[in-house]
């Protein structure tokens, strides 16, 4: 397993509350021991005006993810904090409705640096996003 903090579903959807997660609907929904997954809604939020899912919500999908795995993999969450440096997103299908669903696993877990590879679904299965995030874990201001 390569989380370092204990794995609760409910209070990592807690810890998304009053940010961009909440306003999107993005839920965290399940984990393994090398994965976490989240489930997004495609609706007046999330679509651009044509009624497609917006690349920028896979994308917030997608980082959101990756910095959730990346705290959870930090030694000392108390004086670390995990940050994106780069996102790249290879947008592949459409949804017009329903629900994606992202999971994120590691390509790199290194001490200063995370890479993360996140793939994100329609309901039938077939994928609509590749992304790559690339996290750097630093110091927190005290």
């Amino acid at each position: 397993m390569i989380w370092k903090s204990a794995l609760d579903i409910q209070q990592l959807n807690e810890f998304g509350k009053n940010t961009l997660i909440e306003h999107l609907g993005i839920e965290i929904t399940g984990y393994g021991d090398d994965y976490l997954e989240a489930r997004m809604p495609v609706d007046n939020r999330t679509v651009q005006p044509m009624r497609l899912l917006h690349g920028g919500a896979s994308v917030a999908l997608a980082e959101s993810l990756g910095s959730f795995a990346s705290v959870l993999c930090l030694d000392d969450p108390n004086i670390q904090t995990a940050v994106g440096v780069e996102i790249n997103a290879n947008h592949l299908r459409s949804v017009t409705q329903g629900w994606v669903t992202g999971k994120v696993s590691p390509l790199k877990i290194g001490r200063t640096m995370h890479v993360w590879q996140i793939e994100i679904f329609r309901e039938d299965h077939k994928l609509v996003c590749v992304s790559r995030l690339t996290i750097a874990v630093v110091n927190r201001r005290l």
